[in-house]
């Protein structure tokens, strides 16, 4: 293994862990040897991936142990403080922290859609992403070591993302987020950057990508031919945890097998 990308020891939180792009991060971190919390909004769905995943770091010949699970609204303030405190229990150091919970739109045209709508997708997306890096960031400094801050964005935050214009908004808020907080925190050696998705198979996408009409107007812009899978994202969150990325910071990823290329 080239060293940097041993994560051996490293404690990692990943909210939204419990499935989606937030599963397959977990999933690459605990191979390359870290401690990971997940949280997820749902009780069961959060202890069944946990299981899930301790399941497959035993069939590696690795500890159970290093698979964590908490149960978390990341809008609610308390609750990720809280949260937070947890992990640090459980994990000792946390040096890294990846806010990948999110809400995606209802489909609404801008001129139909309520303040309470808009609120609702800015309130995880946004606030989310915010309350969590604020607990990882404090967390961090004081510990002395720096770490590393990830936030999965979208790219319906480089696009224009009609009839979801709150969630491009959101993911725009976020990508912005994370270029201030990179240089801002750089002093205390915290590296924060973005991951940009494209079309990705998961729980909140599948009604779109099972969509026959959808997926003949989308594939074709697809260089890659495919949709993304949730393991598609286990590289970057390596990486962006580990050592290798001691210089990156402020950027954002995009991994969207080209689309937003073509």
């Amino acid at each position: 293994m080239y060293q940097p990308f041993d994560l051996t020891g490293r404690g990692v939180v990943v909210t939204g862990g419990n499935g989606g792009i937030g599963l397959g991060m977990a999933r690459a971190l605990l191979a390359s040897g870290a401690k990971v919390s997940i949280w997820g909004n749902r009780a069961e769905k959060t202890e069944a991936a946990r299981a899930q995943l301790a399941a497959e770091v035993v069939a590696q010949g690795g500890d159970a142990s290093r698979v964590h699970a908490l149960v978390c609204d990341v809008g609610d303030e308390a609750q990720v403080d809280i949260a937070f405190a947890q992990s640090v229990a459980a994990l000792g150091t946390v040096h890294a922290c990846f806010a990948n919970a999110g809400v995606s739109g209802k489909g609404n045209m801008v001129m139909d859609m309520s303040l309470d709508e808009f609120r609702r997708v800015q309130r995880i997306n946004v606030e989310g992403v915010f309350l969590t890096f604020r607990a990882a960031a404090r967390h961090m400094a004081a510990h002395g070591q720096g770490g590393s801050l990830v936030a999965t964005a979208s790219t319906a935050a480089v696009e224009g993302a009609a009839r979801n214009s709150h969630y491009g908004a959101s993911k725009g808020a976020v990508t912005a987020f994370v270029r201030a907080l990179a240089v801002e925190l750089a002093r205390h050696k915290i590296r924060v950057n973005s991951i940009l998705p494209g079309w990705i198979v998961t729980e909140m996408t599948e009604k779109s990508v099972g969509n026959d009409k959808f997926a003949g107007a989308v594939m074709p812009r697809i260089p890659a031919r495919r949709w993304g899978e949730i393991d598609d994202f286990g590289g970057i969150a390596v990486y962006l945890a580990s050592s290798a990325a001691g210089y990156t910071t402020g950027e954002q990823f995009i991994i969207d097998g080209g689309y937003t290329k073509f």
